[in-house]
């Protein structure tokens, strides 16, 4: 009798022990982003402070010469079209080393704009700094922000959706899922994902065998 007491005493504090340790962990907090000031492809330096009234952002580092990056502009546009008036824009972001990939200079992102008729900004990050304030990895890598008491936090990042080939065949539109719910004050499942695309390389870092 005494060691089934004690048994269940033992037990007793173990559970009260579980509840204490893990009801009251400290999540890890979302990322806080810093501002940046960049040059965007019709001349004029764009900052997210420019945006008065914005909720948040849709922040997707893309480039020019990238197979992947490449599927996404008319997506990007149409993302832009929809949620800008809902005070969430979309921005672009070129961070690549052009002295690796001359296609990422400014000159032909203003030609790859302008030709492809973007609807948001496209901006160079020439010092790479902004990519490395988000941790951006890949182009495209898409980042959504969000203002809380004047701290714009990191809400999702990661792929724009699930099939960058074939549109039509888009099961999962992670962007425009966490969109909808932030707008709607509501939580969502999905808050990362695996960027999908050549790797953005960092200036004095070296390259990777067999990485793009």
């Amino acid at each position: 009798m005494k060691k089934l007491i004690h048994k269940l005493f033992v037990a007793n504090i173990l559970i009260l022990l579980s509840i204490i340790i893990f009801g009251f962990m400290i999540t890890e907090p979302e990322k806080v982003i810093k501002d940046f000031s960049l040059m965007n492809v019709n001349g004029k330096m764009v900052s997210l402070k420019d945006y008065k009234d914005a909720k948040g952002f849709i922040i997707v580092f893309t480039c020019n010469h990238c197979p992947f990056a490449k599927l996404y502009p008319e997506r990007m546009n149409k993302l832009n079209t929809k949620y800008k008036p809902l005070g969430v824009p979309l921005i672009a972001i070129s961070s690549t080393d052009t002295m690796v990939y001359e296609e990422d200079v400014f000159s032909k992102m203003v030609k790859k704009a302008t030709n492809e008729k973007f609807n948001y900004p496209y901006l160079f990050d020439g010092l790479q700094t902004a990519a490395q304030n988000f941790g951006a990895s890949k182009t495209p890598h898409a980042f959504i922000i969000w203002k809380k008491n004047n701290e714009w936090l990191i809400k999702y990042n990661g792929a724009i959706d699930d099939n960058g080939k074939e549109p039509d065949k888009v099961q999962n539109k992670y962007i425009e899922i966490a969109v909808d719910a932030l707008l709607k004050g509501k939580d969502f499942e999905i808050k990362e994902t695996k960027s999908i695309g050549c790797a953005i390389h960092y200036r004095g870092v070296p390259i990777k065998k067999n990485e793009n």
